[in-house]
């Protein structure tokens, strides 16, 4: 996926992923990662969820990492609040009230910039990118973020009758990513109604991954 072809997406607001409510396996999920109130979650190419709203009305700070300026504008605009805005790296940094969204090509944030981060929530990150991409994601967040706990959402589907995105991430893919430095709880499995886009069955699920002792 190039950067265009998101861009595109957000000006002419083909957003199918932009879900309408807070995502409820973040409700029920969140807890297991037993980090309290204040700590700071880190959301990769978060677009503009209510999913960050319902982290920063439980008394969470996030940060989060976006490739759409005018995603974060809105954003901003539906949290009602007046960002200030300033230049890191090669990042537009849009920060508000225990908020900080970096602007910009997520593979040129480094953990220098993003700073300490206490949990990460992927709720459509990895799904968001082709096949050739997910290693070098899995490998650049695993770094940028120290192995915080995490909590990843993915879709499984037959990739032969929709193309994606989203795409489709098994529990293998997952192993194949994480399992060298995380282990890996399954959470939750739920059948998306009607499927994705109508055209094939689809599971949704859930997983925590936690840092391996040593």
């Amino acid at each position: 996926m190039e950067a265009n072809f998101w861009h595109n997406r957000w000006q002419t607001n083909q957003t199918g992923w932009h879900e309408r409510d807070v995502n409820p396996l973040l409700i029920a999920h969140f807890p297991s990662l037993n980090v309290p109130p204040g700590s700071r979650v880190f959301v990769p190419l978060c677009g503009k969820s209510l999913d960050l709203g319902w982290l920063l009305s439980r008394g969470y700070a996030v940060a989060g990492a976006e490739l759409s300026e005018l995603a974060v504008t809105q954003l901003f605009a539906e949290l009602g609040m007046e960002p200030s805005v300033s230049e890191v790296g090669k990042h537009k940094l849009f920060r508000g009230e225990k908020i900080d969204i970096f602007v910009g090509d997520l593979f040129d944030l480094s953990r220098e910039m993003l700073g300490p981060v206490d949990a990460v929530y992927d709720r459509a990150a990895l799904v968001a990118l082709p096949e050739a991409v997910r290693a070098q994601y899995t490998a650049h967040l695993k770094s940028l973020t120290a192995l915080a706990p995490q909590l990843v959402i993915g879709y499984e589907y037959d990739q032969t009758v929709v193309a994606g995105p989203p795409f489709s991430v098994t529990a293998d893919e997952l192993h194949r990513h994480y399992s060298d430095s995380c282990a890996l709880t399954p959470l939750a499995r739920v059948d998306v109604p009607g499927g994705l886009k109508g055209k094939c069955p689809t599971v949704e699920h859930i997983w925590r991954l936690d840092k391996l002792p040593g």
